[in-house]
């Protein structure tokens, strides 16, 4: 018997531990291989491939994180919606609602939480929250899934003639028009983002460029910064991208662009590019339909940044550990 994570939308289920928060597999039945006997499109489960750890590609002395986090691969496994397990009345543990459940408590707190049930709670989590904890493989695979599941709601008729489509019994990722025979595969979008960095032109220490984007809001304490980033054009190279995004968003000129790592992204469904670049010239004018603020800030005095398992905090944790200076 297969197991799945089970998603609503961009959360997922999982079960409070003293750890955190851990993703739920719940059992799944067969299913048939006769595809003549199954529906055109089986609407709510896909299938995930392995996830491999980032030690496969990196240097064994690499220092960027902890073994947990960048040795261990994701095996593959299947991947459905909290619908699909309801329609087929598959066995769930017992839901909490989110609104219920203090998703950020602290330790102390998580342990009141798990003594206070006969059972571990369980509810739905949102992905970026779980990002800080799982290994590199797991988060990708979860990107995976969020991102096939969407592709499956998706894409159920033809782009071209507007049949509906079938899975692939070649055992492919793409779906068939069941007319003209269109070929319709997941589509990845290119982001790149940019970590551009200077020397204080006063005190000589390393600063990095961060900017306030629209979308973080106005409502909390201390303002959100990020890094400029942006998709890839039709057209264009990566590097190409990355000169184009700081013109537009703070209006200055960057030099040696080189690319450091990337991240699978499923909001909606982006593969994300990190890169550094070198400030050249030019005054910070920012996009006002896109940023409210920008500025280089000195790496030993940040303002609020992204959080830890996402690409804008590894490029400006790289930064960091490269000055001796702890985030």
């Amino acid at each position: 018997m297969s197991s799945a994570f089970v998603f609503e939308d961009e959360t997922l289920l999982c079960q409070q531990t003293v750890s955190g928060w851990s993703p739920v597999l719940v059992d799944l039945p067969a299913v048939s291989t006769d595809h003549k006997s199954q529906p055109p499109y089986q609407l709510g489960r896909v299938q995930l491939q392995i996830s491999l750890a980032p030690s496969y590609w990196q240097s064994a002395d690499s220092t960027t994180a902890d073994s947990i986090v960048m040795q261990h691969d994701a095996p593959a496994t299947s991947a459905i919606t909290y619908y699909y397990a309801q329609n087929h009345q598959l066995a769930l543990p017992k839901i909490t609602p989110l609104s219920s459940v203090d998703a950020g408590a602290d330790d102390a707190n998580k342990d009141a939480v798990l003594e206070a049930n006969d059972s571990a709670t369980t509810a739905f989590i949102p992905y970026r929250q779980l990002l800080a904890t799982l290994s590199v493989a797991l988060a990708d695979q979860l990107s995976q899934a969020i991102q096939l599941l969407r592709w499956q709601a998706d894409t159920q008729f033809c782009s071209r003639c507007s049949a509906p489509v079938k899975l692939a019994t070649s055992g492919e990722r793409a779906m068939v028009c069941s007319v003209c025979r269109l070929r319709q595969y997941p589509r990845v979008q290119p982001c790149v983002i940019t970590a551009i960095t200077r020397l204080n032109p006063v005190t000589n220490e390393m600063q990095v460029l961060l900017a306030h984007h629209h979308r973080y809001g106005q409502k909390t304490p201390s303002l959100q910064y990020g890094l400029i980033a942006g998709f890839v054009e039709v057209g264009e190279s990566l590097e190409h991208a990355v000169v184009r995004e700081v013109a537009e968003e703070v209006g200055i000129r960057v030099t040696d662009i080189r690319y450091v790592s990337s991240q699978p992204w499923p909001f909606p469904s982006n593969l994300m590019l990190g890169f550094r670049a070198s400030y050249v010239s030019g005054d910070i004018v920012i996009q006002e339909d896109e940023l409210s603020h920008a500025e280089f800030f000195d790496i030993s005095n940040l303002p609020k940044i992204p959080f830890k398992g996402s690409i804008a905090y590894d490029l400006i944790a790289q930064i960091a550990q490269e000055q001796g200076v702890c985030l």
